[in-house]
């Protein structure tokens, strides 16, 4: 029963009937007419009756069908959240810098106060330590608290530390990821939203401008409903959106900025390099592989990435060298062999472009210049290097077949944050 409150769920999902519940149930219809069209209230999305109709005289939503299907002549349930226990959770013994502090203490007294607040801080800054005390205090109070993140290999990240960094058991929440139970700390992708209502005292989006997130109305809308209407928002990123930009300047959002890395160093800025064909990555690799220092290589499409890893493999016989995408069944693990040295070269897409760390790694992005590499994703993809205290620099290649706007649009953002961190 506990691990209904708080819940959007389908009549199979509850798998009980909800007048024999011993709490209350609320009941919405699954969709609502509205003139040709018909409104999800699961997803928010709208769709032409035409378009989604079964044979039954019903309609369904094929938008969120991926959680299960959403239909007219059915209804929803919901069972409002309930207070937890009030407890001290954080165990992290770490210091802050002065800098983190700061923005610490802003983001207590934005849970004190329920605001919403945007963390505009550089990659490597220790955005996840920053929102410990936060968390902690909604926690204390009996709050609900939720981290959601579009990517799930960030997600898996967030619940390794945290669950390291906090005295209770977190539920970790994505497509491939055990049940969920009940519990003040939730991690979970964007998507899983959707299964809340009026959930969270305490919602912080992790890297909010990535995508699926970025643009995604129906994201939006279950980030939106799945916080309480008095809960603080804390939005985190080191490359906020033109939308987020534009709700601080006009008083909307409160933000908060931090130029500056955890180890005091300055951000790597990438160096871009011609490269006419593959001949001259292949000699920076034969070059970097003298250092020993592992290696990261973004390419922008995945059968790219595959036929260049087999071409590898020939010409370094000697490194253990893998690949991973979105599409690797095991790609957990294949992150793990990297992370633990196990793999020397690792080539993969923009599924690692940002939240996870690679100690003491360089990174070579192969033909930056292609349309896939946004001004955002290479400003993040740059940011893998320097991340850790005992290599704070690292190499930054961006090899390209002619420069473009967004390449050194990253390369100035870059700049921009150093300079305004003092360097």
């Amino acid at each position: 029963m506990k691990n209904l409150f708080g819940r959007l769920l389908t009549r199979q999902e509850l798998d009980s009937d909800p007048t024999q519940l011993p709490t209350e149930v609320i009941s919405i219809p699954g969709m609502v007419q509205s003139g040709k069209y018909v409104i999800c209230n699961r997803c928010g999305t709208s769709s032409l009756m035409q378009s989604v109709s079964l044979q039954v005289s019903a309609f369904f939503c094929p938008a969120c069908i991926g959680l299960g299907r959403v239909r007219s002549d059915e209804l929803l349930y919901h069972i409002p959240q309930q207070p937890f226990p009030k407890q001290d959770t954080l165990a992290w013994q770490g210091t802050l810098t002065p800098y983190q502090a700061k923005i610490s203490h802003q983001l207590v007294e934005a849970v004190e106060q329920k605001l919403k607040i945007l963390v505009h801080a550089v990659t490597g800054a220790g955005k996840t330590e920053m929102i410990y005390d936060a968390i902690n205090t909604s926690i204390a109070s009996g709050g609900a608290v939720c981290i959601a993140t579009p990517r799930t290999d960030v997600a898996r990240e967030l619940y390794s530390r945290l669950s390291r960094d906090f005295n209770l058991t977190i539920s970790l929440l994505h497509a491939d990821a055990a049940p969920y139970f009940r519990t003040p700390l939730v991690i979970s992708t964007t998507h899983q939203l959707l299964r809340f209502r009026n959930a969270f005292d305490l919602l912080v989006i992790d890297e909010v401008d990535a995508f699926p997130f970025v643009n995604n109305t129906i994201l939006h809308y279950a980030a939106d409903h799945a916080q309480k209407n008095s809960a603080t928002v804390i939005y985190l990123t080191a490359t906020p959106t033109d939308k987020l930009n534009a709700l601080v300047k006009s008083g909307q959002l409160t933000s908060t900025t931090l130029s500056r890395r955890f180890h005091g160093h300055p951000l790597v800025v990438p160096k871009p390099i011609f490269s006419a064909n593959n001949k001259t990555i292949y000699r920076y690799i034969k070059k970097q592989r003298k250092t020993n220092f592992p290696l990261l290589i973004f390419a922008p499409v995945i059968t790219w990435g595959k036929a260049f890893t087999a071409t590898l493999r020939q010409l370094f016989p000697d490194e253990q060298i893998g690949f991973v995408a979105s599409t690797s069944e095991d790609r957990s693990d294949i992150i793990t062999q990297f992370r633990e040295a196990s793999l020397n070269i690792l080539v993969t897409t923009t599924i690692l472009e940002r939240g996870v760390t690679f100690p003491k790694v360089d990174v070579f992005v192969l033909h930056a210049h292609h349309r896939l590499f946004t001004t955002s994703s290479l400003v993040q993809i740059s940011g893998r290097v320097g991340r850790s205290l005992e290599r704070p620099t690292g190499l930054i290649y961006f090899f390209h077949q002619g420069l473009t706007k967004q390449m050194t649009q990253a390369i100035s953002d870059i700049r921009l944050m150093n300079k305004l961190g003092g360097f």
